[in-house]
This record gives structure tokens, C-alpha cells and sequence, in this order.
């Protein structure tokens, strides 16, 4: 497969930034499903995730 999930800071048409988290294929020709979240949704869940135990 060779995919990878990257977490990246985008801009769309010269909106604010948010941050998008989804899967790439080699070279970047395709990209799966992923999730865009804000600052704030972005520092939520890192503190629910500092939470849990692994």
C-alpha cells in the first residue's frame, strides 16, 4: 500500500486555517477520507487525549 496519514494546516480560498488529518496515497495522486478541525477542536481533543491511559 505504501499510504500515510498525515496531519496538515490547510487554507481554502483564503479562508482561515484549519488542520486536516486524512490518509495519502505514494507520490499524493490520491487521498482517502479524512477530518478537518479547527485550533480549538484540535487542542479539545489533544487534552481528551492526554487523558487516556495507553
Amino acid at each position: 500500500k505504501g499510504w500515510t496519514k498525515e496531519l496538515n494546516l490547510i487554507s481554502w480560498n483564503g479562508r482561515a486555517a484549519k488542520y486536516d488529518l486524512r490518509d495519502w496515497a505514494p507520490e499524493r495522486e490520491k487521498m482517502g477520507k479524512g477530518v478537518t478541525l479547527s485550533k480549538e477542536d484540535l487542542l479539545a481533543l489533544k487534552g481528551l487525549l492526554n487523558t487516556i491511559e495507553l
